[in-house]
Order: structure tokens, then C-alpha cells, then sequence
């Protein structure tokens, strides 16, 4: 896992352009810390940049970028977990190869088969890679989404980077987007293709884009990511189906050349993943947990549980408020975008690389596969209150509490209106009030925002699945999860988001995948090796007592940070008589923060 940058264009010199790439690599070096490397080809105005963190072949060998023959060159992020099997294939055909890394199977993969080769990565990557011969660069990303890529193509240039803030290091006055404060206040997070960067967009996962060196442009294209239709099959051939292909999934996502370990929560997720990885590895598996003294928060007595039963090499590590104050203001900077959701993931890392690891299993995926949120039990409600008059959805924005207000985002002709519905932040207009804009503005931006026309073909609770994978997983736990743990260097594998995984789930039909008991499957599949005390349980999401943490922290409880905008004051007022959540007015406090940044 890495970093990486690259710059294309004619208006700057040589010069400029090596030292524009170094103040990207840079600002990305947590995430890359064994290591930086560049590679410039005057003939194409090119540079490629890159930040390494070392697993496969540790070696000088595996250093970045990387080139195959006279006339490829790559730059990549990422893991392919069959880049063996395509190896052993390319061999077959003739090509040779110098080091044991997957990113020259790329190189080859290419080689031989060109861009329909990168249908065949299964894995977790972003990459740029050049053809000299063509004259044509390709900036590439995984179908699940897993890595970010995040470029600016225009006026004959483009720019490409592993975070938002490469971008900001390359030119300093680089314009914000001035929609960002919306989406961030509606949905919790900046959703793709957007950033808080004008003109900066995230490359689409699945697509790869094609920069023509003669034309001076750029186009994207699809390669992969379409929902599979369903198959018909029996309970028993989906549960042993689900269990053959998680089973492969955690075997392969184990392959690496230094320490790796799994984060264990004490849910079904991370229990499981501890498990099946226990099964698959010769070694001891060491598993890392986070703990509270609030007991009310604590999963140390599942943890224990799971760690006893594989023997396990346990790492457990109490949070305090303490850690918390002290670490909050570094938080803030390893942020690549505001965010409501990576503090816990920023601690589990710091955790895990103090404790001699460089990859970790994360169950990040079973609950959006396989019905774990108690968003797949409201689509009946959907349906119902979408039957209603528009005028009357629409009214509800006035309602008290802040759940019914939401109802209002069903007045949307656009479905993005029942994901605001089901875990939207604030309505059109309490966002109009804190940024001092029309409401009529907001509402009309949300109402735009880009769906997939996939989405119109699904129903029930297939429907809430591409919800809670497409918008919450992909721009809330992916994103997070990606700079959170690349500013410790470490590596967050996902084995639930491997490619058969995925595409094995979406080929279920609905009544075999959902059940009445949330992720029924995966317990079914695995009830001979997980303890009924982990499954038979109410469901607690791996959350910290921020409520109280935040309750205590001074720089968002100062009125005057809050520029005296009525509407942020009346909140702060709920949150400090306990009436509003911790990260609503988290999300306030961000957006008046970055104001003052300016």
C-alpha cells in the first residue's frame, strides 16, 4: 500500500514540475513512509511520483515507479491478491519477470492483454501506468472502490494524487469548491465524484481514464462494477457458497511479506474474519481491540472470547478521554476531508503500528452485503411514506425531531432522497440558515446529485444495499478508513469486499441474502465456529463515548467560534443540553473551523 502523484502538462519546467511532485509525495508521506521515488519522460510532460509502503517483496526491487521494458512505466497503490495465478499465466505466454511484486504483473498484464487486462485485478488499487509506444496514460481504480484516486484534468493538464491534499501542496491557493459545505452538512461526509477542491473529482471505481499525450485530453471509461443479476439457487448452496468464497477471500488477503493482524471489534464481522484467518495461517494470528472505562462501550468480554477460542496473539488497548484531548488536534490534521466517522478508525491504527504491524483484516463490507444495518428493515416504511402528497412530505421538514424532519427528502424525485432519508444530517433548511444561502439552493443541488441507473432496477432490500455500499460504505467508512490508517502506515485490508465476495452476495436473490435476523448467511455459514454469545446478541456498532468526550471539548463549545450565525448557536445550545448527537454538531463545528482557515 502507498501513495501516489503524478503531474502532465507543458507550462512548467522541468524543475517545477520535479518540485511540484515532491510537495504532493510529501504531504502524503505518512501513508508511504518506507520510501520515495519519481520518474520524469520530458517527451510527454510527465511525472510520476510515489510514496511506498512495503508488503510484497520487500526488497529495493519492488520500488516505485516501476517499469517494464522501454516503454511502461507505473505508479500504484494497492494489493492484487490473484496476481499470482495471473503471473503463473503470463509466464505461460512467454513474458518474463524481475522481482516477486504484483505491480510488475501489472506492467505485464498489460502488456499482454492491454486495458482488458485490468477486468482481471482482483484487489483493492489505484494506479497510473504510461504507454510510451500509444502515447497514452491510464489512471486506474478498483471495481469495489476500496483505494481513492482523486484527479484534475483541464487546460491541457492533469494532475492525479492518493489524497485531496497533494493538490493543496502543489499550489497552496488552490480554490475550494463551494458546494463542498452542502453536501458535507447533508450527508455527513463530501460525496464522490466530489471534494472540497474545485475542478479535484474522484475517479469513478470500475472505471479507468484515458489521458491522449497527442490530443492533450482525457475520457473515462467503465471496465467493471455492474450489479450482477441474481441466480437462482437453494439456502444450503448460497450459505456454502458465501462460506467457500470469504473463505478464499481471507487466504488471499493474508498474503503479505511483513506482520499483519485483525482488528477485532467482538461483533459477528471481525469475529469471524479472526477465525477464518486463524484457519488459514500457520502462525499465531495476533488480533489488536480498542476498550473504554466507560462500560456501557466496552466489547472487551467478546473480544476475549474470540482471542481465547483461536489463541490468538491478543493486543488490547484502553482509550481514555485523556488520549482523546491529546491526540484530537493531530486527528484533525491527518483528516485528507472533513469527516464525522474516522476518529475510531485513527486510534485502532495507532494501536496496531505500536504494536509492530503493517496490514490488518477490517470486517468493513458484511454489513452492507448482508442486511446488518437496521436501514434494511425500512424500505416497506419508504415505500408507504412515498405514497403520500409531495406537499405533505415536503412539510415535514418542520416537524421537531430531527429523524421525522428527514422525511422531507422524500418529496425527491431523485432516490438519492431515500438515502438522505435513512442517515441524511441536516435538512435543506437548517444547511440554508448555517451557511446563509436559500434553501431553494441546497435543495437543488441535492436533488441532482448523480445516482446509478442500476439503482432504478432494484427493489426492497437490494435497493438499501446500494445505499448503504455505494453512498455511506464507499464515502464514510471506505474514505476514512483509507486516510486514518495510511497516516500511522498501515495497510486496511477488506476480505468482505473481495471481488467474488461481492459479486457472489449480489447474485443471491433477495430472500436467500436477507433473512429476518441480520446477517443470517454469514452466521448460518459459520454456526459450527462462532460462538453463539457473539451472534445471538443486539447489534452494537463499534462506536466510542464521543457524546461525553465532546461534551468536554472547549474549541467546539466556544460561542464564538460559531460567528454568531444563529442557527449554529442554537445547536451548540441542544448539544450541550444533550438533546443533539455529538457529530451533527461536529459537522457544524468543521465547517466553521475550515471557514477560518481561509
Amino acid at each position: 500500500m502507498c501513495r501516489i502523484a503524478g503531474i502532465i502538462g507543458n507550462k512548467w519546467s522541468k524543475a517545477e514540475v520535479e518540485d511540484g511532485l515532491q510537495r504532493m509525495c510529501d504531504a502524503m508521506q505518512k501513508g508511504g513512509p518506507d520510501g520515495f521515488g519519481y520518474q520524469t519522460l520530458p517527451e510527454l510532460n510527465l511525472a510520476f511520483g510515489h510514496r511506498r509502503l512495503s508488503l510484497i517483496d520487500l526488497s529495493e526491487n519492488g520500488k516505485q515507479p516501476m517499469a517494464y521494458g522501454k516503454h511502461l512505466w507505473i505508479t500504484f497503490n494497492g494489493e492484487i491478491y490473484n496476481y499470482q495465478e495471473l503471473k503463473a499465466d503470463l509466464i505461460s505466454k512467454g513474458f518474463t519477470f524481475q522481482n516477486q511484486t504484483d505491480t510488475e504483473v501489472i506492467l505485464a498484464g498489460y502488456e499482454a492483454y492491454g486495458t482488458d487486462f485490468f477486468k482481471e485485478l482482483k484487489g483493492m488499487f489505484a494506479f497510473a501506468l504510461v504507454d510510451q509506444k500509444a502515447r497514452q496514460t491510464f489512471l486506474v481504480r478498483d471495481e469495489i472502490g476500496i483505494k481513492p484516486l482523486y484527479y484534475y484534468s483541464q487546460s491541457n493538464e492533469l494532475y492525479f494524487a492518493s489524497e485531496v491534499k497533494a493538490f493543496k501542496a502543489l499550489d497552496p491557493n488552490w480554490k475550494e469548491n463551494k458546494d463542498w459545505p452542502i453536501y458535507f452538512l447533508s450527508f455527513g461526509f463530501v460525496p464522490e465524484p466530489y471534494t472540497t477542491l474545485d475542478g479535484v473529482y474522484n475517479l469513478a471505481k470500475g472505471h479507468f481514464l484515458t489521458w491522449d499525450h497527442a490530443k492533450q485530453q482525457c475520457k473515462t471509461q467503465q471496465f467493471s462494477g455492474n450489479y450482477p443479476n441474481a441466480e437462482q439457487t437453494t439456502q444450503p448452496e448460497a450459505i456454502k457458497q458465501t462460506e467457500t468464497n470469504l473463505d478464499k477471500a481471507v487466504k488471499r488477503h493474508l498474503i503479505a511479506d511483513a506482520p499483519i493482524g485483525v482488528f477485532l471489534s467482538g461483533g459477528i464481522d471481525s469475529s469471524l474474519l479472526s477465525i477464518i484467518a486463524n484457519e488459514q495461517n500457520a502462525q499465531t494470528i495476533t488480533t489488536v481491540s480498542i476498550n473504554f472505562n466507560e462500560p456501557e462501550f466496552s466489547e472487551q468480554s467478546y473480544q476475549q472470547i474470540i482471542a481465547e477460542q483461536i489463541g490468538s496473539e491478543h493486543i488490547s488497548y484502553t482509550v481514555t478521554a485523556n488520549d482523546f484531548e491529546q491526540n484530537i488536534a493531530q486527528i484533525f490534521q491527518d483528516m485528507d476531508q472533513p469527516s464525522n466517522d474516522g476518529i475510531n478508525s485513527w486510534f485502532v491504527n495507532k494501536v496496531a503500528k505500536e504494536n509492530g504491524l503493517k496490514a490488518v483484516l477490517s470486517g468493513i463490507g458484511a454489513d452492507e452485503l448482508f442486511g446488518g444495518y437496521p436501514s434494511f428493515k425500512r424500505h416497506e416504511l419508504i415505500k408507504k411514506l412515498k405514497k403520500l402528497p409531495r406537499f405533505l412530505l415536503k412539510s415535514a421538514k418542520h416537524l421537531p425531531n430531527d429523524k421525522l424532519k428527514r422525511i422531507s427528502f422524500l418529496a425527491y424525485k431523485n432516490p438519492i432522497g431515500e438515502y438522505l432519508f435513512l442517515r441524511g444530517f441536516y435538512t435543506p433548511n437548517v444547511v440554508g440558515k448555517l451557511l446563509g444561502i436559500s434553501e431553494k439552493q441546497v435543495t437543488k443541488l441535492l436533488s441532482s446529485y448523480p445516482t446509478h441507473e442500476e439503482l432504478e432496477l432494484l427493489n426492497a432490500e437490494d435497493r438499501i444495499a446500494w445505499f448503504e455500499c455505494n453512498i455511506y460504505m464507499q464515502n464514510q467508512l471506505l474514505k476514512d478508513t483509507d486516510y486514518m490508517s495510511m497516516a500511522h502506515g498501515i495497510e486496511v485490508r477488506v476480505p468482505f469486499l473481495d471481488q467474488d465476495v461481492v459479486t457472489g452476495a449480489k447474485q443471491l436473490p433477495t430472500n436467500k441474502r436477507f433473512n429476518q435476523q441480520p446477517k443470517s448467511l454469514l452466521i448460518e455459514a459459520y454456526r459450527n465456529l462462532l460462538p453463539e454469545a457473539i451472534w445471538n446478541r443486539p447489534k452494537k456498532g463499534f462506536t466510542f463515548p464521543f457524546q461525553h468526550w465532546f461534551g468536554s471539548y472547549q474549541p467546539m463549545l466556544n460561542t464564538n467560534h460559531y460567528q454568531n450565525n444563529p442557527q449554529a448557536l442554537r445547536l451548540l445550545k441542544q448539544f450541550k443540553d444533550n438533546k443533539l448527537h455529538w457529530s451533527k454538531l461536529f459537522a457544524v463545528y468543521q465547517v466553521f473551523y475550515h471557514a477560518r482557515q481561509k
